[in-house]
C-alpha cells in the first residue's frame, strides 16, 4: 500500500508466520502469490462500478442488494475467504454510515485499503455516538427527516453503501457514473454528487 512503511519487527514476525504456514503444508508460494495480487488490484472502481450499475440496471441493483458476494464475484472479484457482503441501499429518508468499531474491517475486495481516518479511534467511536457530527465534518449535512443508520462492520460480514443517484445524471453511460462514485461515498462519509469532481486517492 502506497505511504505505508511497517515496522521491521512487524515483518520480521509476518516472515516467520508465513514461513510456518507454508512448512506445515497450509499454504503454498501459489496461494500466497495470487492473494497479493488479489490485493494489489483491488480499488474503489470495482465497488463504484457495482454501484453505477445499480442504478442503471434495476434487475441488477436487486441482486446487488440481495447477495453482495454473489454480485462482486460476477464482476470479475475472487471473494475466496473474504466474509459476506451485504449492501446497504441509501433512500429518501435513511442514510448509512459503515463504521468498524473494534479494528478496522473493509470491504477490502472491492474498495480496497481502507484510509486511516476509517481505522482512527476516533471515527470508529464517534460515528457511532455522534454520526451526524462526523458527517458533517466530511461535508455531509443531512436534513433533520433523514435517519442515519451506523452498521457495524465485522469479522463475519462487511458492508458496501448503495448511495442514491444524483440528479442531473439522467443519461449518463456507466462509465461516467462511475467515475462519479468514490471510496467515501462507499462507506457513506460522503455523498455523490453531479457536479463534483471525485478522486479514488486512499
Amino acid at each position: 500500500m502506497a505511504g505505508y512503511d511497517p515496522r521491521p519487527e512487524s515483518v520480521a514476525l509476518l516472515e516467520k508466520l508465513v514461513a510456518a504456514l507454508k512448512l506445515h503444508g497450509i499454504v503454498t508460494e501459489e496461494e500466497i502469490a495470487l492473494r497479493k495480487t488479489i490485493a494489489e488490484r483491488a480499488n474503489p472502481e470495482t465497488g463504484a462500478r457495482m454501484v453505477a450499475r445499480a442504478w442503471m440496471d434495476p434487475e441488477w441493483r436487486e441482486f446487488l442488494l440481495r447477495d453482495g458476494t454473489a454480485a462482486a464475484e460476477a464482476m470479475g472479484v475472487s471473494m475466496r475467504g473474504n466474509p459476506p457482503l451485504g449492501v446497504l441501499e441509501d433512500t429518501a429518508s435513511v442514510h448509512h454510515l459503515v463504521v468498524c468499531t473494534l479494528c478496522s474491517c473493509y470491504p477490502r475486495a472491492i474498495i480496497g485499503y481502507p484510509p486511516h481516518w476509517y481505522k482512527s479511534a476516533a471515527y470508529r467511536s464517534r460515528a457511532v455516538r455522534e454520526p451526524r457530527a462526523v458527517l458533517a465534518e466530511f461535508g455531509t449535512v443531512l436534513p433533520a427527516g433523514i435517519q442515519v443508520r451506523v452498521v457495524d462492520s465485522t469479522a463475519d460480514f462487511r458492508w458496501m453503501v448503495l448511495p442514491l443517484r444524483p440528479e442531473g445524471t439522467e443519461g449518463w453511460t456507466e462509465d461516467q457514473l462511475t467515475a462519479l462514485v468514490s471510496r467515501d461515498h462507499l462507506v457513506g462519509v460522503s455523498l455523490p454528487n453531479a457536479a463534483q469532481k471525485v478522486s479514488r486517492a486512499a
